[in-house]
């Protein structure tokens, strides 16, 4: 047995070393955490620094990108000419047990229209800014006919994010990413993996070449966090496979990162799958008569100081004066677009115009912006193969073959053949005698590097990356096709199309242009209800088509007819009376005469809001004697119509309504009388000081509806100084309103299993709802339901689940005649169905209509 000896000096003085060392280890432990987290926190310094400068790269590359994505953008920025947009506030979603939103008399009195802004436009509808419609938590589509403003809104948002706006509030640190579907490369290849790499693809064509491979990273980032903005242009003017290639991806998008806020485009009539992915259409308002002048004056004032001092204007013809170039733009405006009114400007100040009418407008800008010495039918021909074809994105390779024989064809010098490039060679078919030497060789010039090209570089197209080319306004191409369509006899071709915008542009602008009664047929034949769509999609062809084409008064008489139908949807009944109204037709405000006369208080109701449209001041008989109408709704449309007209007579029957009338009618007359910004807003000033409580009261509401600082503050000291409590109360109402404007906002429906209304009715029934289960049965007892709210409360759930017994029961609804709240509700359901891509069967199948 070994015997081991243990010295006690060194035995010691290990100890203490040991205990030192030790000492020292434990005493440097949180310098040594401190150093590692140091490290860690300069590593997440730099990459943040990376990601930051990447971010910040983006935003002012999208900024300028927004900045001209707009018809003007040649000669102004968009924020130096642009008009707020804003949206048409949607029907308010009933929640069974809360107290009801502020609505103002004259929303609660117009029909919804969705599809025929141009009568929100007239009286000055309830509506949400584009930062308020977002405070909700719902993806949203921009919907309104071509030229209205669709892009320009796109446009304007991502300009707010790129500037990190604080009229965005909560997603003022949002990342905008903006596109048009025709940078988006799809479907993707791995759906799993590669979600991201379209916009990324799209990001990398105008990012800085450093920034390109963080791009990944940084777009990761983004949609992961819940700060991404993806704002999608261009699905209103695609076919519907391509808007399914689109809400597929969307689909996707939400799924994998669903902190996402999407905004996109969409035609009223076309938004394929967007509403069944959960999307909110809100309708652009169209401009009125006060936003047509004031664009006019704008453009007026920055033509004067910007383009109007260049030197080419300056040895040009002598300008003439703006004030009178105003006056004359201003008089005869009525139902134009955005875009139209843009086009009219422009052709009057810079003194190329072809005529004064709207399609003389657009021939102009197409004259402005086409090649130099390029043949109209050249273009006519190359848009109606893009209509023919249902190809509103193409690609430049197959358009070469329909613009083949308008290319220049150029002279080369004598060259040997041994001489000619072997790709040259090899590319072109020559005739056996073209190869021999000393002979001339006809070089035809590729489109892509030739018309087309010549095409995209004045502006007319639009380039993209994978060989795809479109219009530059989709309004171009149905313009121009229209024309073309008179020459090749293809309308039914496109007549048997699926619908898409761009069909109906062609088919709208060769109305225009030359007969279109076979097209009014059949479309009139395919038409149908709950919807009528090609009706009133041919009805729009009225404003521009000849007064005596031969298919006007049938078309007419079946609006008429609709107008007059009882037991349909105002809302239906609605569409006909606006597209009598933008028609700008003169019969159609006999018409409104004759049926504001008629016993039934809805055609009535109807026909004094149309008469009121279209300035009727011949109208002011029966307009007055709809005040005194049983119905209070004829009673509050009659003071709007009124005002409307606005003429001494008509404002001078207003201001005594206001006076002498009852309490519900003096609310009507204040708030008609704001959308006035002279008489009206000076009658609403002086009634704050006359001693009569209801006359208070009523201006109290007629204030609200005026957006100007001094109303604001009026209606401050009226909630304080005034001596009546009912007074006082009024005003708080109508502030309270203007500070919860975003309320208005979409928000997307909770699920049946969380929406406590639902739950309590499940209850009563002895019913259960379980999570992630649709509820379709327990909704539909609740569509039965004896309470109005849970009615109508249930129909929003119900459009998710489009089987036949829930379109048989939304149709019962619908024709609920005794409850008018339901039946509008019912019927705004069915045209989200049916935009959607929802088949809905005619109601005679169900025993209705």
């Amino acid at each position: 047995m070994s015997r081991f000896a243990i010295d006690s000096y060194s035995f010691i003085v290990g100890f203490i070393a040991a205990s030192i060392f030790w000492l020292l280890v434990s005493r440097a432990r949180p310098l040594w955490a401190e150093l590692v987290a140091g490290i860690k926190e300069q590593r997440e310094i730099a990459q943040t620094r990376k990601s930051s400068t990447v971010e910040e790269n983006h935003r002012r590359i999208t900024l300028r990108r927004a900045q001209g994505m707009h018809l003007a953008a040649p000669l102004f920025s968009l924020d130096e000419i642009i008009l707020e947009p804003l949206l048409i506030a949607p029907p308010q979603i009933v929640q069974p047990g809360t107290p009801p939103k502020f609505e103002d008399v004259v929303s609660q009195t117009l029909p919804y229209l969705p599809m025929w802004p141009e009568i929100a436009a007239s009286y000055h509808a309830q509506t949400i800014t584009l930062s308020q419609s977002l405070s909700g938590n719902a993806n949203i589509a921009i919907i309104g006919q071509p030229g209205v403003g669709k892009t320009v809104a796109l446009a304007h948002l991502a300009s707010l994010a790129a500037n990190r706006s604080e009229k965005l509030e909560k997603l003022k640190d949002a990342v905008p990413f903006l596109y048009h579907v025709a940078n988006l490369k799809l479907p993707l290849s791995d759906p799993k993996k590669d979600i991201l790499m379209p916009l990324i693809d799209a990001a990398s064509e105008n990012a800085p070449l450093m920034d390109v491979s963080r791009l990944p990273n940084f777009f990761e980032t983004a949609f992961k966090s819940g700060d991404a903005l993806l704002l999608i242009d261009g699905f209103d003017e695609v076919t519907p496979e391509s808007q399914q290639l689109i809400t597929d991806y969307f689909k996707i998008i939400i799924q994998a990162y669903p902190k996402t806020r999407i905004v996109t485009t969409g035609a009223p009539e076309y938004l394929d799958g967007l509403v069944m992915l959960g999307f909110t259409p809100l309708t652009l308002m169209t401009w009125s008569q006060r936003e047509n002048q004031k664009f006019i004056d704008r453009w007026g004032e920055l033509w004067s100081q910007t383009v109007a001092m260049e030197a080419w204007a300056q040895t040009g013809p002598e300008q003439v004066d703006p004030l009178l170039l105003n006056v004359w733009l201003g008089a005869d405006n009525a139902n134009l677009s955005p875009l139209e009114l843009t086009l009219k400007a422009w052709g009057a100040y810079a003194g190329d115009s072809l005529g004064p009418h709207v399609l003389e407008a657009i021939a102009t800008h197409i004259r402005r912006i086409a090649p130099t010495n390029t043949p109209l039918a050249a273009l006519e021909t190359l848009a109606m193969q893009v209509m023919v074809n249902a190809q509103p994105i193409f690609d430049p390779r197959v358009a070469r073959a329909w613009v083949k024989s308008f290319e220049v064809v150029e002279e080369a010098a004598p060259v040997d053949a041994a001489e000619t490039p072997a790709e040259e060679t090899a590319t072109e078919e020559k005739p056996e005698d073209t190869k021999q030497k000393g002979k001339k060789v006809e070089k035809v010039s590729t489109p892509t590097s030739g018309l087309l090209g010549k095409m995209a570089s004045s502006g007319l197209l639009v380039v993209y990356p994978n060989n795809k080319m479109r219009f530059t306004h989709s309004v171009f191409a149905g313009f121009l096709a229209g024309r073309a369509l008179m020459n090749f006899k293809a309308e039914e071709t496109i007549l048997n199309q699926a619908d898409w915008s761009g069909k109906y542009l062609a088919m709208r602008y060769f109305a225009a242009h030359g007969d279109a009664s076979k097209l009014v047929q059949s479309l009139m034949e395919y038409s149908r209800l709950p919807m009528h769509r090609p009706l009133f999609a041919a009805a729009r062809w009225l404003r521009d088509a000849p007064r005596n084409a031969p298919w006007r008064g049938k078309l007419f008489g079946t609006l008429a007819a609709i107008m007059q139908t009882e037991g349909l949807p105002l809302n239906l009944r609605g569409q006909a009376m606006a597209a009598f109204v933008v028609s700008n037709d003169p019969s159609a405000t006999t018409l409104f005469r004759q049926f504001a006369t008629t016993l039934s208080f809805e055609l009535v109701h109807l026909a004094v809001l149309g008469a009121g449209a279209m300035r009727d001041a011949k109208s002011l008989e029966p307009l007055e004697r709809a005040l005194q109408a049983p119905s209070m709704a004829v009673r509050r449309a009659a003071c709007m119509a009124l005002v409307s007209i606005g003429t001494n007579d008509a404002l001078e029957t207003v201001a005594h309504t206001l006076l002498n009338g009852d309490e519900d009618i003096r609310r009507a007359a204040a708030e008609a009388l704001a959308n006035d910004p002279h008489e009206g807003y000076a009658m609403l000033r002086d009634g704050v000081t006359i001693d009569d409580i209801l006359l208070r009261r009523a201006v109290a509401y007629g204030l609200s509806r005026v957006n100007e600082d001094w109303a604001i503050d009026t209606l401050r000291k009226i909630q304080i100084d005034d001596k009546e409590w009912v007074v006082r109360n009024a005003a708080t109402e109508v502030l309270d309103s203007k500070t919860s404007a975003g309320s208005l906002a979409p928000h997307k429906l909770k699920a049946p299993s969380e929406s406590p209304w639902l739950i309590e009715f499940a209850a009563k029934q002895g019913m259960g709802i379980s999570p992630g289960v649709p509820a379709t049965d327990i909704l539909l007892l609740a569509l039965k339901s004896e309470d109005a709210e849970t009615r109508i409360a249930a129909l929003p759930y119900l459009k998710y689940t489009p089987n036949e017994g829930v379109i048989a029961q939304l149709y019962a609804a619908m024709y609920k005649e005794d409850d008018h709240e339901l039946r509008e509700a019912a019927y705004n359901i069915l045209w989200e169905m049916g935009a959607s891509g929802v088949k809905l069967p005619h109601p005679s199948q169900y025993g209705f209509g």
